[in-house]
């Protein structure tokens, strides 16, 4: 649960930085939109073929491997900082979703309810998994395939989020 905090604590921030540079920005070059898209669609491709191509995870740690409590939230913090994922998301996609033209705060309000609630759940269903689906890639083809679904999802949420 402290992780899933950290991760959340570091969304607002992120959603801070996408929000306050966006209205500016798409006001003074509304042309930069495509730009931003195909930035972001350009990255979130090479993850995903990364994530298929790439080797699967190693599944060999044991419960004794498990990080002590301590520290666990700002191992949260750091993780989603540190990450290129959230940067595409609130960097380049996200801000694309603002409204110049309209209050900036009810449109931040909005979307780090809606952030924050998508990003707590999704945690809680990976840690609810995470025991099962580590038991089950332990095959490295089951890793393979694994893998190969998540980076099309990752590809076609990307083109998604370029198109909607």
């Amino acid at each position: 649960m402290l992780p899933a905090l950290g991760i959340a604590s570091a969304n607002v921030l992120w959603l801070i930085l996408a929000a306050s540079g966006t209205a500016a920005l798409l006001t003074a070059f509304p042309s930069v939109t495509l730009g931003l898209k195909v930035l972001g669609l350009l990255v979130i491709l090479y993850l995903g073929l990364s994530t298929i191509f790439g080797p699967p995870p190693d599944m060999s740690v044991s419960s004794s491997d498990a990080p002590k409590r301590t520290g666990l939230y700002a191992r949260g913090v750091a993780l989603q900082i540190s990450s290129p994922l959230p940067l595409v998301y609130f960097g380049m996609l996200l801000p694309l979703y603002f409204d110049a033209d309209k209050p900036i705060l009810p449109q931040f309000g909005i979307m780090l309810a809606t952030v924050t609630w998508l990003e707590l759940q999704g945690l809680a269903v990976y840690a609810a998994f995470a025991r099962w689906i580590r038991a089950k890639l332990q095959s490295p083809k089951a890793a393979k395939i694994f893998n190969a679904m998540i980076g099309v999802v990752m590809i076609a949420s990307g083109v998604w989020a370029i198109f909607a």
